[in-house]
C-alpha cells in the first residue's frame, strides 16, 4: 500500500517548480526538489486555504442517497471569512427558503413552513443537517489541519495514487476525530481522499474529491462524495455548480433578520 519508488522521485523532482497551491499565486513549493517529496507545512496551509477567501459567493447542489430514496438540493451560499455563512435552499419546491445562519459558533435554522428561527443547541450539534451525512457540527467548526493536527508523511498510496499524510489531534483538541488520512494528487497540490477515525481509533466516514474544475481562477475539487461506514448504502455528494471567490458580500447578509428574508 505504502512506499517510495524511485522513478516517482525523478518525475516529481523535475515538475517541482509547477508544484505550487492552487489556492493563490505565491504560495510556497510543495515538493522538496532534493527529495521529490512533500513539504508537509505548505500542503497542509494549501489544504486550509482551498476553499477558503475573504469572502464568497457559491451554487450548490447536495444529492442524499439513501437505500430507498435519493433526493436533491440546490442551494445558494454567502461567506465571509471562516466564521459567516448564510445557506438558502431553492429546491425542491417542499424545502424551498429553508435557511442555515452560522456565526462563530452559533448556527440558526429558518423554517419558513412554520415561519420560525430555531438555534442550534450544542446537544443537537452532531445531527444531520438537512437530512444528509453532514452534521451541523461540520458547518460550525473550522479546524486548521496545520494548527490543530500533528502531521506525518507516510509514503505513497496505489489506490489512489498519490500521497499520504497522517494527521492525529493535538492534546486538547474538542472534536470527533483522532486521526485523518488525507490522500493528495501526486504533485500533492489537490486532496483525493480524506478517511476519518473517530476517537476509539474506528473509521467513521470516508470524503472522495472529484471533478476537478477552474472556479475564478482556482483549481479546486468540484464533486464530494462523503459515504459513512456504519450506513450501508448510504451517501452524501456535495458539488459546486459556481464559485465566486472574494464576492462583495454585505456584513448585512449574515444577521437573524436577513436569515428570515432568504425566502
Amino acid at each position: 500500500m505504502i512506499g517510495c519508488k524511485k522513478h516517482w522521485l525523478a518525475v516529481l523532482s523535475w515538475t517541482a517548480l509547477l508544484s505550487i497551491c492552487p489556492a493563490a499565486l505565491g504560495s510556497e513549493p510543495l515538493i522538496d526538489r532534493k527529495t521529490g517529496t512533500p513539504i508537509v507545512p505548505n500542503v497542509l496551509n494549501c489544504l486550509d486555504d482551498l476553499f477558503r477567501s475573504s469572502s464568497s459567493f457559491a451554487v450548490i447542489r447536495f444529492v442524499v442517497t439513501k437505500p430507498r430514496a435519493t433526493r436533491t438540493l440546490e442551494m445558494k451560499a454567502w461567506t465571509r471569512g471562516t466564521e459567516e455563512a448564510l445557506i438558502v435552499i431553492e429546491k425542491p419546491a417542499r424545502d424551498a427558503g429553508t435557511a442555515t445562519l452560522k456565526v462563530g459558533d452559533n448556527l440558526w435554522n429558518f423554517l419558513p413552513k412554520i415561519s420560525r428561527t430555531i438555534r442550534i443547541p450544542p446537544s443537537m450539534m452532531l445531527s444531520s443537517w438537512m437530512g444528509s451525512d453532514f452534521t451541523n457540527d461540520d458547518l460550525v467548526r473550522e479546524s486548521s489541519l496545520l494548527k490543530d493536527f500533528t502531521a506525518t508523511l507516510k509514503g505513497r498510496s496505489k489506490d489512489p495514487d498519490g500521497w499520504i499524510i497522517e494527521l492525529r489531534a493535538k492534546e486538547g483538541l474538542v472534536g470527533l476525530w483522532e486521526k485523518i488520512d488525507y490522500i493528495l494528487t501526486p504533485d500533492a497540490s489537490l486532496p483525493l481522499q480524506a478517511k476519518y477515525y473517530d476517537r476509539k481509533g474506528r473509521l467513521a466516514r470516508t470524503m472522495d474529491f472529484r471533478d476537478v474544475k477552474v472556479f475564478d481562477g482556482r483549481r479546486i475539487p468540484s464533486h464530494m462524495v462523503l459515504t459513512p461506514e456504519d450506513k450501508k448504502g448510504q451517501r452524501t455528494e456535495m458539488i459546486y455548480i459556481a464559485i465566486d471567490f472574494d464576492a462583495d458580500v454585505p456584513e448585512s447578509t449574515f444577521s437573524l433578520s436577513q436569515l428570515e428574508r432568504a425566502r
